[in-house]
């Protein structure tokens, strides 16, 4: 099973409250190992790429800005785990679209491997020719991780900024067009699985 016992209408609360929904344990332990696993032995067989910036011609690397290498992850997947994953995130979009009316039904994601001393610089998850991500959802991969890994997610709220540890099975779900953001570096490698639900043109 997927998804834990916490009710999903916690992430819709919070995202009306805030724009993001912080959520423990949303993927259980066997299922975060079974695509940890899976990740990298994809990464060991050359199946990652280092990740740019933009779209399209624009598109570029900046190592200093965004230091992660990734591998999208085609839906349906040959793979259970990804199909499971995707499932479990589809059942947050059909509660958020009843509750906020986003409109979100396309979902695409990849994995996210950041070497140790890598970072991502503060952005929103908006292309600037291109509004149609409304939903972006993390799900961490990460075995044992404590707080001298660093590595946190900062979330750049009303209230000020708001770090979330990287622990594997947690899920950060967030409004792409409000919720400015950054990854902070981390002593060892960090693994996530990224996704965006987009609106219909």
């Amino acid at each position: 099973m997927a998804v834990r016992a916490t009710p999903r209408a916690a992430c819709s609360d919070a995202l009306v409250a805030c724009g993001v929904a912080i959520l423990p344990g949303f993927v259980d332990s066997a299922l975060v190992t079974r695509l940890r696993e899976h990740a990298l032995a994809l990464e060991r067989a050359g199946g990652f790429v280092a990740a740019g910036i933009g779209r399209a011609a624009s598109r570029a690397h900046h190592e200093e800005v965004r230091g992660d290498r990734i591998r999208w992850i085609d839906l349906p997947s040959d793979d259970g785990s990804e199909n499971a994953l995707a499932e479990a995130l589809d059942a947050v979009r059909r509660d958020v679209n009843r509750s906020l009316a986003l409109g979100a039904f396309d979902l695409e994601m990849h994995y996210a491997l950041y070497p140790p001393g890598a970072g991502y610089a503060r952005h929103r998850d908006r292309f600037r020719d291109d509004d149609a991500r409304v939903l972006s959802c993390v799900a961490y991969l990460n075995d044992r991780w404590g707080p001298h890994d660093g590595g946190a997610l900062r979330l750049h709220l009303d209230g000020g900024p708001r770090d979330v540890a990287p622990i594997g099975g947690t899920l950060v779900a967030f409004l792409a067009d409000r919720v400015e953001h950054e990854v902070l570096p981390a002593t060892r490698q960090r693994l996530a699985v990224a996704g965006w639900f987009r609106s219909r043109a």
